[in-house]
């Protein structure tokens, strides 16, 4: 049995096969993986806020789109990985709470959505895979052996991507 390795919110991790990589709790946050086939190496990170710069304490990386898969990337390269084998998947994103206003404030999951595709534009890594947006929760667990991408919901099932 293979070591299931934890990601929490705003947490980034890395891992290589055997290995599995897991978080819980997307709602309006974006998990993030990169995987590299050819070397069974991936990695993920939590996305809780789209950017950190409007932030005072923005200290931790992993909490935010722009800082967090900059670092994914840079971690999964020195672990191993290479660049062009890159496979990148999105999920999250919910809109978890029915809104009374407009106020596009309050639209964290859409804007973690849109800042995520940005950055992965940026930095010329394509999505291959992506379950975004809906209004539940989800849990994912990405194996390093194949690199399928588990998406767990409650009401809706899971499925691979």
């Amino acid at each position: 049995m293979s070591e299931t390795i934890k990601v929490g919110i705003a947490d980034l991790k890395v891992g290589v096969a055997p290995q599995k990589i897991a978080t819980i709790g997307l709602g309006s946050c974006v998990g993030v993986t990169l995987y590299d086939p050819v070397t069974k190496i991936g990695g993920m990170v939590h996305i809780m806020l789209p950017s950190s710069i409007e932030i005072k304490n923005s200290n931790n990386v992993a909490k935010f789109a722009d800082t967090g898969v900059k670092k994914l990337l840079e971690d999964v390269l020195k672990k191993g990985c290479k660049k062009t084998n890159l496979i990148a998947k999105i999920v999250g994103g919910a809109q978890m709470f029915k809104l009374a206003t407009k106020d596009d404030t309050l639209r964290v999951g859409d804007k973690n959505i849109i800042a995520v595709k940005q950055i992965l534009r940026e930095l010329d890594l394509s999505i291959r895979a992506s379950d975004v947006g809906g209004n539940y929760g989800r849990t994912i667990i990405l194996d390093l052996e194949t690199g399928s991408l588990l998406v767990r919901t409650i009401g809706k099932g899971e499925k691979t991507i």
